[in-house]
């Protein structure tokens, strides 16, 4: 019974998004991610994909990604990312209902695994694409996401805490974040993320062990499309 993650799937079987054009890496990076699921993740498994599952704009365009992901072994736990457009933040607990247990969404809410309460939210860094008021409304808002899936999740008698997160915790040159500072101030043992693609991106934020915090880089092709076990 362990747990893995991984993220940025990237899937587009009713779209047309070939992924190779962003890198040799990248192609047949469905079937990578098919060959590798089924070797590393069994059905006691749990499993968080941290974000960015599908090119398709609303559920109907997404309908076959997500029913590939319900298809693979293990309790799957989704994460919202910046591409998920089929994802309406105010509108978790119906994607919930409607996929039971085959799929379960985390936003504003908390999952377990074991003695741990899974928690997290798409998150934000400042990548100079946006200005910094809007940057700062994006980011509060998140942190305000991330608070409620720990204090949900605190509420219930949980003190161990996983932390899922789409974006870096940090902005890049950053030494600490809204986000670092809430994993540790709840005592978060493990920080996973993804969203940084490409060798120019890997080091964009925090790897291993800091203060305390153990940081996990799991962007589908930093992984080379093998998931990561985290515990």
């Amino acid at each position: 019974m362990a747990l893995y993650a991984m993220g940025d799937f990237h899937l587009s079987f009713t779209v047309h998004k070939p992924m190779d054009i962003f890198g040799s890496e990248w192609k047949n990076h469905v079937k990578k991610i098919e060959k590798y699921w089924n070797k590393y993740v069994k059905e006691t498994d749990t499993a968080v994909i941290t974000g960015d599952h599908s090119w398709g704009h609303n559920l109907e365009e997404c309908r076959e990604d997500l029913e590939f992901i319900a298809s693979l072994p293990g309790r799957k736990i989704l994460l919202r990312g910046n591409h998920d457009m089929f994802w309406d933040a105010k509108k978790t607990a119906k994607l919930n209902s409607l996929y039971g247990e085959r799929l379960h969404f985390l936003q504003n809410n908390y999952f377990t695994y074991e003695d741990y309460a899974l928690v997290g939210t798409k998150g934000y860094c400042y990548e100079g694409k946006d200005t910094w008021e809007h940057f700062e409304k994006i980011r509060d808002r998140e942190l305000g996401r991330l608070k409620t899936s720990f204090e949900e999740a605190s509420a219930a008698g949980y003190e161990k805490f996983i932390m899922f997160l789409h974006y870096p915790p940090t902005s890049i040159g950053e030494t600490e974040s809204g986000f670092t500072k809430m994993a540790e101030e709840y005592g978060a043992e493990h920080v996973v993320y993804s969203h940084c693609h490409g060798k120019a991106r890997y080091d964009d934020s925090f790897h291993g062990m800091v203060n305390g915090v153990y940081y996990h880089l799991v962007s589908s092709d930093y992984l080379r499309f093998r998931p990561e076990r985290i515990l």
